[in-house]
Order: C-alpha cells, then structure tokens, then sequence
C-alpha cells in the first residue's frame, strides 16, 4: 500500500483527522483509566513523537504514537512489571519535571479497520525507530500486546511469548514483526494494564452476563477477566510483553 508517513508536529493541521481515525479496540481496553488520563494527551503535548500515514487520497490509515521517557531516573532502573500503564505515567511526570529522557517507548500502532493486511504496522514501527534514531535516541522500548494471544487467554503469557517457530521467530505475529525489526524479547509485564469496572459496564462492553463467580473469557482479551458478582465488579489485568529495540 503506498502511503506518505508524516510527524503530527510537522502538519498540526491533521491532528483532528489522526485523533478522529477509526480503530478496532476492543470496548473494555480503551476504558482503562491510566490510559484515558494520558492516551489522548501525547498529540498535543508530544506531537513530535506522533506519526501518521496517508494514503494516495489523504485517508489517514495509520498512525504511531510513542512518547520519551528516562528509564535511568532515580527508583526505576528496569522496565516497569505495570508496562504500558507505568510507562504513560513515567512520561508525563518527566515531562512535567523536566527530566530528560534517554530512550523513547513505543504506545500504539493503529492502522484503520479497511487497511489492515497490507503491511502497515511493520511500516509505523519502522517509522517510529527512525523517527527516535532522528532525535538523537539509541534506543525504542515497546510494551507489546501480543495480537493472538486473545486466541489463547488461558495460557500463561511467558509461555506464549517465548513460543517460536521453527525459523526461530516468535510464533505471535505481532511479536514477530518487532523481532524481524530488530528486537529481543527483555520480560513480561504481568500488570500492564488493569480495567476494573461494574458488572453493567463489563456487560454494556461485551454483551456477556457476567454472573458467574471466576474466571471469564471474553472475546479480545488477552487473559480471563476475573468476575465478583456478589460484589458487583469484574477486573482485568492484562499483560504485556517488554521488547527493546537497538537503534
């Protein structure tokens, strides 16, 4: 697919269309409340870390978001276990404190519903390493999502993420991608993002009861989703997987 990949602080003009462009989350992950409070801050406080493509129309059909942040500061010194939602808070307070950062994480690839399969991702990911390598960084962390493991909720994410195929690639498809890019697997996040909300609003989301006590597959959920009818709340904590990019 030919398309022209731009910095969202280079054409300001297309934050409305970046911001506005169609996804396929799933209902219940974008209703985690440590990605509602810094998600949708990263276009106007760090659009030089904001890319977008378009198409031979203009149609913006993907975009990459990924923010700077010190993983040297004092108390930190390792990737977060809390991945993704950690790495949002890690970015915005060093942003608030004035910390500089040293590497820059990965937040999101999205590419538009009737654009996916045509290779896109592979594309944003590696636009947003040269857009890191550009300002001066040595290296790109990513909280991966792993994108078939909703297939398998119920095993446990080290054993899927290390699961390789026969070319010694990683068997998931997105994991996959970042390894052909260049990355190495550096540990899990078994916390890297939590939902926990009512049983009305997990069953407004899914369209699932949500009576049952215990665990609950729902569909594009990477784990169970742990339900408590008798106290009126189903929590989700999903995993991720840290892989680290040498630029």
């Amino acid at each position: 697919m030919d398309v022209k990949v731009s910095k969202l602080s280079e054409r300001p003009d297309m934050l409305e269309r970046v911001v506005g462009m169609a996804d396929t989350w799933p209902r219940f992950t974008v209703n985690d409340p440590v990605g509602n409070a810094h998600y949708g801050r990263i276009p106007t406080e760090l659009p030089q870390y904001v890319l977008f493509a378009e198409d031979e129309r203009g149609e913006v059909v993907a975009h990459a978001y990924s923010v700077p942040v010190s993983l040297a500061a004092e108390g930190r010194g390792s990737l977060p276990a809390r991945g993704w939602d950690e790495v949002l808070v890690r970015a915005f307070a060093d942003l608030r404190r004035g910390t500089r950062p040293d590497t820059v994480s990965a937040i999101s690839i999205v590419v538009a519903p009737h654009a996916q399969g045509r290779g896109l991702s592979a594309r944003m990911l590696s636009a947003t390493r040269d857009n890191a390598r550009a300002q001066g960084f040595t290296e790109v962390v990513a909280p991966v999502r792993p994108s078939a493991k909703h297939v398998e909720p119920r095993t446990p994410i080290t054993e899927y993420a290390h699961r390789v195929r026969p070319d010694g690639l990683p068997y998931d498809p997105w994991l996959r991608v970042h390894a052909r890019a260049g990355a190495v697997i550096d540990s899990i996040a078994p916390a890297s993002m939590t939902v926990a909300a009512s049983l009305e609003e997990w069953r407004a989301w899914t369209g699932l009861p949500f009576d049952t006590e215990g665990d609950t597959d729902v569909p594009g959920a990477l784990v169970p989703v742990r339900c408590e009818p008798e106290r009126g709340y189903a929590v989700y904590v999903e995993p991720n997987v840290w892989m680290r990019h040498p630029l």
